[in-house]
């Protein structure tokens, strides 16, 4: 008996049908369902490609493909309800880098270590090399991460983001 509980616990523990919920934090939790009772426009409880259209359009996106969001309602294995849209976001994190591993990344642009990049030098990096950002989503970034008066990016700022998805409160 003892060998069967314990090929069923490793199957939970490798993410089967574990209790997504417990992922999470209570706070997150409400967060995340926040963000799908806003998403799913006609509140049937089911993000479907029409909720994606309405809420895409109420933020300005009003041309987006009929492919782009079959796209997007694919990347679930079914209908995408709120236990299915929580899973889809754990399964996103867990691909995510650890925090202390994207903060040392960033520290190899930084070698007098002082915890900040030039704006110009990471707008350069961003925009001129692999994956490269759009004037877009640059314009996004400085939104969310404004640079200092001296022109100064607090790299440890936008890792911490990154990692957890809200900014860490000032102490």
């Amino acid at each position: 008996m003892a060998p069967k509980k314990a090929k069923r616990r490793g199957a939970a523990a490798e993410g089967g049908s574990s209790n997504v919920f417990s992922m999470f934090e209570q706070s997150q939790i409400q967060e995340y369902k926040e963000a799908f009772t806003i998403i799913d426009q006609n509140r049937d409880g089911i993000i479907s490609k029409d909720d994606l259209r309405d809420v895409l359009a109420s933020m300005g996106q009003l041309n987006v493909k009929n492919e782009e969001l079959e796209a997007m309602v694919k990347e679930a294995s079914g209908p995408i309800n709120f236990t299915v849209f929580l899973t889809m976001f754990g399964e996103k994190l867990k691909g995510a880098d650890p925090e202390d591993v994207i903060v040392s990344a960033f520290k190899v642009l930084d070698p007098e270590a002082t915890g900040f990049i030039k704006k110009e030098f990471l707008e350069e990096l961003l925009t001129t090399q692999c994956d490269r950002f759009s004037a877009e989503e640059m314009k996004n970034l400085w939104a969310a991460f404004p640079p200092d008066v001296a022109g100064n990016v607090d790299y440890k700022q936008i890792c911490y983001v990154i990692t957890h998805g809200e900014e860490k409160e000032e102490e």
